[in-house]
């Protein structure tokens, strides 16, 4: 495999944070995709099983063993990747805390920038994913909400995707049950995490359908659909 074009020590966008000390592997033939903001590794690892060159990105450290860039994800949107699946947090954007948007304005306006800056990123396929959220209305609705028992997972936790260039998901595994899991945790430190960790099914389908979309577009020199449309602030 030859050495991509992701340098070693990429600059930290957030002043504390650690530059990137990788740098990114493949081929010409591989898929390069970028997971951003995720921790768990479950996006990450489920393209990376299809042979994709598969990275997540967050400043935190990955929780399982692969290829992983702890750092600010806009360091490296620009560093030629094929795909990104972005997890931006949802703490300031959800609206299940519609309740304490007067209090955290500034807060609010700072995570739709980011939002902004990953849909806009210079890569050719983006899927954007968050719950039932302000981004609808202050940026734009989105392509597609999906739901856990679709996928193989007695649940229920609407999950919105915002698309570029990439085809809605078909579900996969239609299941009963509906209880709302993450919901009912009790209060814990890890609580956070535990509810946005990606369930294995739809990490399974992101990269089982969006890898196939992507090696043919890119044999054909085509797009799969129209891109996103960013308003201004």
């Amino acid at each position: 495999m030859s050495t991509a074009a992701l340098p070693v020590g990429i600059g930290a966008h957030a002043a504390g944070h650690a530059p990137c000390p990788l740098s990114a592997t493949s081929s010409e033939s591989r898929i390069r995709v970028i997971v951003v903001c995720e921790f768990s590794g479950a996006v990450r690892n489920a393209f990376a099983m299809l042979g994709c060159d598969a990275w997540s990105c967050d400043i935190l450290p990955s929780e399982t063993p692969g290829q992983h860039l702890q750092c600010d994800a806009r360091d490296v949107l620009d560093k030629g990747w094929d795909l990104m699946v972005a997890h931006p947090p949802c703490t300031h954007l959800a609206v299940s805390g519609a309740r304490w948007f007067a209090a955290k304005k500034r807060e609010q306006a700072e995570a739709l920038d980011f939002v902004r800056a990953l849909l806009t990123a210079p890569i050719p396929h983006i899927a954007l994913e968050n719950p039932v959220s302000v981004i609808s209305s202050r940026i734009r609705k989105p392509d597609q909400v999906i739901q856990p028992w679709q996928y193989g997972h007695g649940e229920v936790k609407a999950t919105c995707l915002w698309l570029v260039n990439l085809p809605k998901l078909i579900p996969t595994q239609i299941v009963e049950g509906r209880e709302a899991r993450v919901h009912r945790e009790p209060p814990s430190p890890d609580r956070w995490k535990n509810r946005s960790r990606t369930l294995s099914g739809i990490a399974s389908a992101m990269a089982g359908q969006w890898a196939p979309a992507v090696i043919l577009a890119r044999s054909q020199n085509v797009r799969i659909s129209d891109g996103a449309n960013v308003d201004k602030p």
